[in-house]
């Protein structure tokens, strides 16, 4: 990973740690735009690190990168603050395009996690129709950034702009009493506001 992004331009890597000790003091330091953070580490796991990085700095996006795809860890990552969750066994272009998408606000997900998700969503957890007055529009939107889309792709989809996404997101934070699309994604997990998509 530290050989992968040294060797692009566009970044700058200003930390790479072995282990997650400390996990709060280092970010402190290195002041990272995005984190990338294993789970299965010595001392301290990486879902533990999220948890106290995103107490002092809720606003810095932590993607996960790990060879675990089981639901405990998907969900105990997400739950905990994770903005994005994508496997080791991903190439180094889509681990690019995670951490580059997490940067701009994205969520992105390896598809296998996206469909956990879904999976969830479809056995678990039931419609609520207040949905905090969001549109049919910001509902869609809504879903899609639950299921791993880039804003561009969201775009793509919907047949709007990419500013248009911005703006509905906007508004979904604004109504969901939000700042961010990982508070968004973990209230509609702890409210259960998602219904599966037909």
């Amino acid at each position: 990973m530290k050989m992968l992004l040294m060797g692009k331009d566009e970044f700058l890597l200003t930390g790479a740690f072995g282990n997650a000790q400390n996990a709060v003091n280092k970010v402190a330091k290195s002041k990272p735009d995005v984190i990338v953070m294993d789970i299965k580490m010595p001392e301290v796991s990486g879902i533990q690190a999220v948890r106290e990085i995103k107490a002092v700095y809720p606003e810095v996006p932590i993607l996960m990168q790990t060879v675990f795809e089981d639901d405990n860890n998907v969900f105990a990552a997400i739950c905990a603050g994770a903005s994005g969750y994508i496997l080791k066994g991903s190439s180094p272009t889509k681990i690019i395009e995670a951490i580059m998408d997490a940067h701009t606000g994205g969520s992105p997900m390896t598809p296998s996690i996206a469909r956990k998700v879904l999976t969830l969503f479809q056995t678990q957890y039931c419609y609520n129709n207040n949905f905090y007055d969001l549109s049919a529009r910001e509902k869609d939107i809504l879903k899609y950034l639950m299921e791993g889309y880039s804003y561009k792709l969201i775009a793509d989809t919907c047949n709007i702009s990419y500013h248009t996404v911005n703006a509905h997101l906007r508004k979904i934070y604004t109504k969901l009493q939000v700042n961010s699309a990982q508070e968004a994604i973990s209230k509609v997990f702890m409210e259960k506001l998602i219904p599966p998509r037909p």
